[in-house]
C-alpha cells in the first residue's frame, strides 16, 4: 500500500506556492557536507547527488507547487562596481566542484525545474525579485536556502526553508540568529560586516552589539547620526570614523528587488516530474539509491512515496485483542529485546495523555496498540483495547531485567509511562546512541536517521495531523492511519538500535554512552517531572510593582513635560525634550528627528534633567515586565504550581545540557532585578533550596589538561586564582593587587579557554589592540604549557577531524581544514575549548549520576531539581540540611580525580537567590 503524499496539492482556487531554490548556495553546502562521490567514469558528482536528493524530496513533499532554481552567473556583479574588494577574498572553487556546476543545471532540467541566472546579478537578487513579485500577487513563497542575506525577505507571505536541516526559518529564527527582525537584518550586516563576502562593516561591532545598537537607535542612519552620543569610547570612534564603510556595506548586503528577470513569473509552470527522464539521468551518473527509488516511482504521480520497509507483506499490525498482545510480549521474552514507543496528545510530558503504544521485536515488523483514540465528540472509538488491561500486561515486561527495552528519545517515554504508573528498565536510547557516535554532525530525530542510515522516508507526524492552527492531536487520527505511522516508529527504532549499537562498539565510544548518557536519561526524566516550585505571588507582585512604578513614572513624565505624551514614541519624546522644553545638547537624525536612545538620555540625566531620567527608569521596567515576570508566569503548571523545564541532551557538540520551555539557564543573575526573579523559585513547606556549585571548574580542567604547574599549585593551596594570575603576569604582590588588574587577569583566564585573540581581548577589556596582544604574550610566557596545549589540540583536530574530552567524548571539528579563514578559525577555537568545556560537562554528568545514586542509597529526602551550567539545585527537608550538604559535596568533589582538587560551594535558602 502506498503512503499518502506528505502535502496535499492546493485547491484549484488557490494560487500555487512558489519555491525559489538557491542553487548556488546549495551546491556549495552539499559539496562540503557530503562525502566524495564519482560516477562510472570518475567524474566528481557528490554535490550533484545531494542536489538531486534535495529536489526529489521537495517534489515528493510539495506536489502541485511551482519551482525555480536560481544560480549565480559568473563571479562579477554590480556590487563589484560599488566596492572593488567585494568577495575579493574568496578562493577559487575546489577543483572537484568546478565540473559539477553544469551537471547541477542538467539535473534541474531532468527534474523539469526551470533554471534562471542573470549576468551582473547574484542569485540572491533574482530570488528577491521573484519573491517580492509573487508575494505582491498574493502567492505564498518559500525560499529554499539558509543564506543569511536572504533572511531580509521573510515576512509578508515569504518564508524560508533550509533543505540540509529540513528546518523552517521564520521571523523567530531570524531574531534568534541576529537579535533583530528581518527588516533590520541588512543594518546588522552593514555594521558587523561579512568576512565570507569581504563586506567591511565597522571594526569592533559584532552581530550582538549591532542588534543592541539598532534596538536603541532604530536603524543604521539614526545610529550613525547619533554616534557621538555613545559612551563606549572605541565604539563611538569607530562608528564615526567608519560611517561611510557602514553605508557601503549596507548597499552591498541589500538585495536588489527589481532585477530584470529573464523568465516572467507567469511563465513558471507547476513541476510535473517525468520519472522516466529523471531515471535515465540517475542511471547515467550512477546514483544507485536514487535510481531504485525512481524505478519504483516511474509512472507514479509526484508526491507519492512507496514504503521501502516494514509495511510490506503485512509487517505492520494493529493489536486489538489482548491475546494477540500477549503473543507479542511472549515473543519479546523469548528474544530478550523489545522496541517500544508511546503515542500521545502532546509533547509536554506534564500535559500529554497516552493514546497508544508501539512495539517491535524483529526488524521489518511493528505493532500498534491503540487505547485512547476518540471521535469528534471526545468519545473512545471502537477497535481498541482497554487502557488498564494493557498497562497491567506491560508492567512486568517493562521491568523484566532479561528483556532490553529500546526506545528513541526515551526520556519523553519514561515520563509518559511514569504518569500511568509504569517503570522501564533496562533500556537503550537510540537518540543518545546516535549522539555519542556522530556528535552534532547531523540531527538525531528518527525521521532524519531513517533517511540517513536506511535511505527510508518515514511517515511524518504532519502527514497525519497537519500543522499550524489546523493541526489535530494524535487521539483524533483514525486508527488505521495511526497504526502505519506508529508501528513504523517501533520498527525503525529497532533497526537503528541494531546498527548504532554496533557502530558504538566499533568506534570505541561505549564508555561515554554507558557511564554518562544512558544513565542520565532516567535522572533527567525525574528532574523534569519534579520541576521547581514558583511562587506566582512573587512574580505577580514584581509585575504589579513594575507596572505600578511604570504608571507612576509615566505620570511624573507627563507632569515634567506639562502634558500627556507617549513615552514609547521616540518622535514624541524628542519633540518634548528638545523643542518644547528646549533642552540643549540634543542631536538630529538624518531624517530630521531627534535622537532619544539610552546614551542620549543618560547624558541628559547626568546633567540634571529630570524627564530623561524618568524615561530611562520607565524603559527598564517595561523590558523586565515583558521579558521575565509576565512570561514566566505562563510557564507555571496549574497542576502542581511548579515550572517543568526540559533538558535537551543531544544538541551541543561538547555534551552540555540545554534547558528549554522555559530556559532556566538564562535568567539574569548579575543584576538586582534578576536576583529578584530568582526569588520567585522557592522550596516547598518544610524544605529549603540547596545550591551546589562547582568553583572555576573549567580553569581547573585547563590546569590539569595543559599541565600548568603554577595553576595547579594555586588551586591546591586554595589561592584566589585570578589574583595569582595577575600577580604572576604583572609582577605585583597579591597583597597589593587592585581590582582592575584582577579583573583583567580574570578576563584573560576565561578568554584563553575560548581561544580568544588579541582583538577579542581588546574589545572585552576596552584597551588598545597592542596592549591586548602584549597581555596574551605575557600570559603564554608565564604559562607556556597553555600555548603547547592549544597547539597540540589544533594539530590533533587537523589530523583526526575531532578532539576528545578526558572521558572519551568525541567533539567533531569538521571545518578545521576549511579554506574559509573564518570557518577554520572557528574550528580551531572549538578544538581548544571543546576538550575543556566538554570535560567539565562530563564531570557534571558524572556528578549528577553519583549524587542521584547516593541519595537513593540514603534515607535522605532531598530531590535534585535543576542543573544550570556548573550548578545543581536541590529541594531538601530542613531537618536534613547538614547531612545532605555533606553527601552532595562529597559526591560532586569525587566525581573526577584531577591533578587539582574540585571544590563545591554549597548554600541554602528559602528561595533560589538566597541559596545561591
Amino acid at each position: 500500500m502506498m503512503a499518502e503524499p506528505a502535502l496535499k496539492a492546493p485547491a484549484a482556487s488557490e494560487k500555487p506556492r512558489l519555491l525559489l531554490i538557491d542553487g548556488s548556495g546549495y551546491i556549495f553546502r552539499a559539496f562540503f557536507a557530503l562525502p566524495p562521490l564519482t560516477d562510472k567514469i570518475g567524474t566528481p558528482v557528490g554535490a550533484v547527488y545531494g542536489f538531486c536528493n534535495m529536489l526529489f524530496k521537495l517534489a515528493q513533499d510539495r506536489p502541485g507547487e511551482q519551482m525555480i532554481v536560481v544560480f549565480d552567473k559568473g563571479s562579477h556583479s554590480f556590487r563589484n562596481e560599488m566596492y572593488a574588494d567585494y568577495k575579493a577574498n574568496r578562493d577559487e572553487p575546489p577543483e572537484d566542484l568546478v565540473p559539477q556546476f553544469p551537471l547541477v543545471r542538467e539535473a534541474a532540467n531532468a527534474f523539469g525545474v526551470p533554471v534562471v541566472e542573470l549576468e551582473g546579478f547574484e542569485a540572491d537578487d533574482i530570488i528577491a525579485t521573484y519573491a517580492r513579485q509573487a508575494a505582491a500577487d498574493g502567492r505564498p513563497v518559500t525560499v529554499v536556502s539558509s543564506d543569511k542575506d536572504l533572511m531580509q525577505l521573510i515576512g509578508d507571505g515569504i518564508e524560508m526553508f533550509d533543505p540540509m536541516k529540513a528546518k523552517e526559518i521564520g521571523r523567530d529564527e531570524v531574531i534568534e540568529k541576529f537579535g533583530v527582525g528581518p527588516e533590520k537584518v541588512r543594518d546588522v550586516l552593514a555594521l558587523a560586516g561579512d568576512t565570507s563576502d569581504n563586506v567591511p562593516g565597522v571594526p569592533g561591532i559584532g552581530v550582538k552589539t549591532a542588534a543592541l545598537l539598532l534596538d536603541e537607535f532604530g536603524d543604521l542612519e539614526h545610529l550613525l547620526a547619533g554616534a557621538e552620543t555613545i559612551k563606549q569610547k572605541k565604539r563611538r570612534e569607530n562608528l564615526i570614523e567608519f560611517a561611510d564603510l557602514a553605508r557601503i556595506s549596507q548597499k552591498l548586503v541589500t538585495l536588489h528587488e527589481e532585477a530584470p528577470l529573464p523568465k516572467r513569473l507567469n511563465e513558471i509552470e507547476t513541476v510535473d516530474v517525468d520519472y522516466e527522464t529523471l531515471l535515465e539521468f540517475a542511471r547515467n551518473y550512477s546514483f544507485n539509491t536514487l535510481t531504485k527509488r525512481l524505478e519504483a516511482l516511474a509512472g507514479a504521480p509526484a508526491g507519492v512515496d512507496l514504503p521501502e520497509s516494514g509495511a510490506k507483506d503485512g509487517g505492520y499490525t494493529t493489536i486489538d485483542e489482548l491475546a494477540v498482545l500477549d503473543e507479542w510480549l511472549e515473543r519479546a521474552k523469548a528474544k530478550g529485546i523489545l522496541a517500544i514507543d508511546t503515542e500521545t496528545t502532546s509533547l509536554d510530558v506534564m500535559k500529554a495523555e497516552l493514546v497508544g503504544v508501539c512495539l517491535a521485536v524483529e526488524p521489518g515488523e511493528g505493532a500498534y496498540v491503540p487505547i485512547g483514540h476518540k471521535d469528534d465528540f471526545g468519545q473512545l472509538v471502537s477497535g481498541q483495547l482497554d487502557r488498564d488491561a494493557v498497562i497491567e500486561r506491560l508492567r512486568p515486561i517493562l521491568t523484566d531485567p532479561s528483556i532490553l527495552k529500546v526506545g528513541h528519545h526515551l526520556k519523553y517515554d519514561l515520563g509518559i509511562l511514569a504518569r500511568v504508573g509504569l517503570e522501564l528498565s533496562p533500556y537503550d536510547d537510540t537518540l543518545m546512541l546516535s549522539y555519542v557516535v556522530d556528535g552534532t554532525q547531523h540531527g538525531h530525530g528518527m525521521d532524519e536517521l531513517a533517511e540517513l542510515h536506511f535511505d527510508h522516508k518515514t511517515i511524518h507526524f504532519e502527514d497525519l495531523c497537519g500543522k499550524g492552527k489546523k493541526q489535530i492531536t494524535f487521539d483524533r487520527v483514525p486508527i488505521d492511519k495511526a497504526s502505519a505511522y506508529a508501528a513504523e516508529d517501533a520498527d525503525i527504532t529497532l533497526r537503528l538500535h541494531q546498527l548504532l549499537k554496533r557502530q558504538l562498539i566499533e568506534a570505541r565510544r561505549t564508555s561515554v554512552y554507558e557511564t554518562l548518557e544512558r544513565p542520565l536519561v532516567a535522572i533527567l526524566d525525574k528532574m523534569e517531572r519534579r520541576g521547581i516550585k514558583v511562587d506566582r505571588t512573587v512574580l505577580q507582585r514584581l509585575s504589579s510593582d513594575f507596572t505600578k512604578r511604570m504608571k507612576e513614572l509615566e505620570a511624573t513624565a507627563h507632569e515634567q513635560a506639562g502634558h500627556e505624551f507617549n513615552l514609547g514614541s521616540p518622535k514624541q519624546l524628542g519633540e518634548v525634550l528638545f523643542e518644547e522644553l528646549g533642552i540643549q545638547g540634543g542631536k538630529k537624525t538624518k531624517s530630521g528627528g531627534h535622537q532619544t536612545g539610552a546614551e542620549v538620555l543618560e547624558a541628559l540625566a547626568a546633567q540634571g534633567h529630570e524627564l530623561p531620567a524618568t524615561v530611562l527608569a520607565w524603559r527598564q521596567l517595561q523590558k523586565l515586565t515583558g521579558t521575565y515576570t509576565d512570561a514566566l508566569m505562563q510557564q507555571i503548571s496549574e497542576e502542581d504550581g511548579r515550572v517543568h523545564t526540559s533538558y535537551a541532551m543531544a544538541v551541543t557538540s561538547t555534551g552540555r545540557l540545554s534547558s528549554n520551555d522555559p530556559n532556566l539557564q538564562n535568567i539574569p543573575i548579575r543584576t538586582e532585578e534578576g536576583r529578584k526573579i530568582r526569588k520567585a523559585f522557592v522550596a516547598e513547606e518544610g524544605h529549603v533550596l540547596m545550591s551546589a556549585d562547582y568553583s572555576q571548574i573549567e580553569l581547573r580542567v585547563l590546569a590539569h589538561m595543559a599541565d600548568i604547574q603554577a595553576l595547579k599549585k594555586a588551586f591546591a593551596a586554595g589561592d584566589d586564582i585570578h589574583a595569582t594570575t595577575a600577580s604572576q603576569m604583572f609582577d605585583v604582590p597579591i597583597e597589593k593587587m587592585d581590582g582592575e588588574l584582577r579583573r583583567r587577569a580574570k578576563t584573560i583566564n576565561f578568554g584563553i579557554i575560548y581561544g580568544i585573540g588579541a582583538y577579542g581581548l581588546s574589545q572585552r577589556l576596552g584597551i588598545p589592540f597592542e596592549d591586548a596582544k602584549n597581555y596574551i604574550a605575557a600570559y603564554f610566557e608565564q604559562y607556556p604549557g597553555i600555548k603547547d596545549y592549544m597547539d597540540q589540540a589544533k594539530a590533533a583536530a587537523k589530523k583526526q577531524g575531532f578532539v576528545k574530552t578526558l572521558y572519551g567524548r568525541v567533539c567533531p571539528t569538521p571545518e578545521i581544514k576549511s579554506s574559509n579563514p573564518a570557518r577554520r578559525s572557528h574550528s580551531e577555537r572549538a578544538a581548544i575549548n571543546a576538550p575543556i568545556q566538554g570535560t567539565a560537562a562530563d564531570i557534571m554528568k558524572r556528578a549528577m549520576i553519583q549524587v542521584d545514586r547516593e541519595l537513593d542509597r540514603s534515607d535522605l529526602g532531598a530531590r535534585m531539581l535543576l542543573q544550570v551550567h556548573d550548578e545543581l539545585v536541590f529541594e531538601v527537608p530542613k531537618s536534613e540540611i547538614d547531612a545532605t550538604a555533606g553527601l552532595i559535596r562529597k559526591a560532586m568533589e569525587n566525581a573526577a580525580f584531577l591533578d587539582v582538587p574540585l571544590t563545591v560551594e554549597v548554600g541554602t535558602g528559602a528561595d533560589w537567590d538566597a541559596a545561591h
